[in-house]
């Protein structure tokens, strides 16, 4: 009995020519986010010449970045239909994974959006501030949806909360391309492409699920 169980569980994780795009975009959002975490390798060093204002609140820095990196990668991965069809348990534990992970990372932004982000400006601040309270409610609202075992109102709860999550990448990289850095200074471009990168996909994703609510009426 439990070959035939054994057997029917590797059936059902068989990988075929639908899986390979969710496959391919787990991939490059894992490489994505290694290449943006080694950019900030500098910070290990935990000296104050290489962390310069965050040096009083290094370990905050420090579980910001590795939690989000790690929510970005286990979080994406939980919109993959045969993992639910292999195992719903492994599927929970991924997502507690993905749920304190994002615990971690967001209260240490909340914490760096106190303190040392008040030394570039009060917007700057406040709109860290404002992205780290999205990402803590759109997240808890996901995790309450699904002990409710509401679970279409969860998965579009997870769909908000990883776009919040993925804000972090789109962000980061969008102020690295040269012509972006030359719009202005650091606090007059980072500002409104902060809001536009969690604040934008969610529009886009409200828009694109009320069509498919109009369709099927």
């Amino acid at each position: 009995m439990e070959i035939q169980n054994e057997l029917k569980a590797k059936d059902r994780l068989d990988l075929g020519f639908r899986d390979l795009l969710p496959l391919l975009i787990w991939i490059s959002v894992g490489i994505l986010t290694w290449l943006f975490m080694h950019g900030a390798d500098h910070y290990l060093q935990m000296t104050p010449e290489a962390l310069g204002k965050y040096y009083d609140q290094r370990w905050f820095l420090v579980a910001h970045i590795t939690a989000g990196g790690g929510a970005l990668v286990t979080g994406l991965v939980q919109f993959w239909p045969k993992l639910r069809q292999y195992s719903m348990k492994l599927h929970r534990y991924i997502g507690y994974v993905y749920l304190l992970a994002i615990l971690v990372s967001s209260l240490s932004a909340l914490v760096l959006a106190s303190t040392t982000a008040y030394m570039v400006n009060w917007a700057y601040a406040f709109t860290l501030q404002v992205w780290a309270s999205v990402w803590i409610s759109s997240s808890f609202i996901a995790w309450y949806t699904a002990v409710k075992k509401q679970f279409k109102l969860h998965k579009e709860w997870m769909i908000r909360s990883y776009l919040v999550t993925v804000a972090f990448l789109i962000s980061g990289y969008v102020y690295k391309i040269p012509y972006v850095q030359q719009l202005g200074s650091f606090e007059a471009v980072t500002v409104p492409l902060f809001w536009m990168g969690w604040a934008l996909p969610l529009y886009t994703y409200e828009i694109v699920r009320s069509s498919f609510v109009k369709k099927r009426r």
